[in-house]
């Protein structure tokens, strides 16, 4: 599994676990949300109203549950989980059951207006180079977010595992689907 340093070089080899890496002190899992029938959301959505958005299916919900079972599965109980604010990511989050969710607006979804894309990237890099990755972190978002951070389109649930490296970068050290 080769892997992409974002605005850098190519970093990792094939032999790297992507768990092992993750249980690492400054790496991290990028996870697009469970299944949630559809793409984008209704016109005239609202963030404070889960019957306004596309939301997780019986089988995303599912799907979220064992996401969790698989962090668990590879050692890792428990984790700083920061999520969008929408509701089928923070539904993911939760169900993942690994810690307190953290709403974090800068992994909230651009898709319907890619002019915010530059300055909520560039603030989403900043901020994930100042917090605290000494345990394993989760951020659950959104295909746009998780492709503009590792230039990866992510399926559902996919689990995207990166690592900051010297120079404020972000590392792919690799993907592991939950399909």
């Amino acid at each position: 599994m080769a892997s992409a340093a974002c605005g850098g070089s190519r970093v990792v080899s094939a032999q790297n676990d992507p768990w092992a890496v993750l249980r690492r002190p400054g790496s991290f899992a990028l996870i697009r949300h469970a299944t949630a029938p559809g793409t984008n959301d209704p016109s005239g959505f609202r963030l404070e109203d889960c019957g306004t958005q596309r939301n997780l299916s019986a089988e995303g919900r599912a799907q979220a549950v064992r996401i969790g079972n698989l962090f668990r599965a590879n050692s890792i109980a428990e984790a700083g989980v920061h999520s969008s604010q929408w509701c089928r990511c923070l539904d993911t989050a939760r169900l993942m059951n690994l810690g307190e969710v953290r709403p974090q607006p800068l992994l909230n979804s651009f898709f319907q207006d890619r002019s915010r894309e530059a300055a909520q990237i560039g603030a989403l890099r900043q901020w994930i180079g100042e917090l605290d990755l000494a345990k394993p972190t989760v951020f659950v978002t959104h295909q746009v977010v998780v492709t503009a951070l590792s230039q990866i389109f992510p399926g559902s649930g996919e689990i995207v595992v990166m690592q900051r490296v010297p120079g404020g970068q972000l590392s792919v050290q690799g993907r592991l689907p939950t399909a």
